[in-house]
């Protein structure tokens, strides 16, 4: 039991020094990291509880506000409803008349009414009288 207290002060530290240590390199990397953009401190600071967490929570955040994919959604379907119900009414009839060889315009049936031939809706041609007496 050498040595052996249970009343230390502070942990015991070792003396560790790298056996290769090439400064040449570790230059490289940091302007290697400073051409791209970082910092070269970042790649070799100690790890932060939650660093990575907070990094995809940020972008997660940055990529969706930048999108705004709520309003521009409603009003994407919307257009697509608008113009599924302008194709509707406006083509189907044509497409299928066609298909079936029936005319696409509808066919009016006579209406008999008390006036007989006479149809009071339709205006009144006036010709001009030619003639003299």
């Amino acid at each position: 039991m050498l040595g052996f207290t249970p009343f230390k002060k502070h942990a015991n530290k070792f003396n560790y020094i790298p056996r290769y240590y090439d400064p040449e390199k570790e230059a490289r990397e940091q302007r290697r990291a400073e051409l791209h953009g970082r910092r070269y401190d970042e790649e070799t600071s100690e790890y932060r509880p939650g660093q990575y967490i907070r990094t995809q929570r940020e972008a997660r955040s940055n990529r969706r506000s930048r999108t705004n994919n709520g309003r521009m959604r409603i009003w994407l379907y919307l257009g697509i409803a608008f113009l599924a119900l302008l194709f509707i009414q406006m083509v189907y009839p044509r497409l299928a008349a066609y298909f079936t060889g029936q005319s696409a315009a509808p066919v009016q049936t006579e209406v008999s009414s008390e006036y007989g031939d006479f149809d009071p809706s339709v205006p009144i041609t006036v010709v001009p009288n030619d003639y003299e007496e």
